[in-house]
């Protein structure tokens, strides 16, 4: 049976082995076990942050995290998401739509009004869940930078 339920400190190399396939499909990012793992664990320290795995037989076949951020457009609390992903062989089971569905309630519940996430543009399969979940797109571009 497929359950989701916050993460714990004991998920963390579970975690760590889900962003490195996420990672791998995402040009965008590197691969660093070190830093995924500390900022999972920053994640779980955040009272303003929400780390929510997924789980069958107890083991984790998933993960989403999200972190509340103030937004002037909505005059309160968004929402961003980051990181779901699914292992490959539990994909199309339910597991994605649960998490972010629990991660949705969570966010209801501080009063968030908006969720918002990046995603890959060439990631196909990702782009059609989130629009199968409702989501739409937005005009916006991403732009990074690093302070060095």
């Amino acid at each position: 049976m497929l359950t989701v339920r916050r993460a714990r400190e004991a998920d963390l190399d579970s975690l760590v082995l889900l962003l490195r396939a996420l990672f791998a499909i995402e040009a965008d990012f590197n691969i660093d076990e070190a830093k995924q793992r500390r900022g999972l664990q920053l994640l779980l320290e955040d009272d303003r942050a929400c780390l929510l795995v997924a789980e069958t037989d107890s083991t984790v076949v998933g993960m989403c995290s999200g972190q509340v951020v103030i937004s002037t457009a909505e005059g309160g609390s968004a929402l961003l998401v980051e990181d779901v992903v699914i292992d490959h062989s539990f994909r199309g089971r339910g597991a994605g739509r649960m998490l972010m569905e629990a991660l949705q309630n969570w966010a209801a519940a501080r009063n968030v009004t908006r969720l918002q996430l990046l995603a890959d543009r060439h990631n196909t399969p990702a782009l059609d869940f989130y629009s199968r979940l409702g989501w739409q797109q937005t005009d916006l571009i991403c732009l990074r930078t690093y302070i060095r």
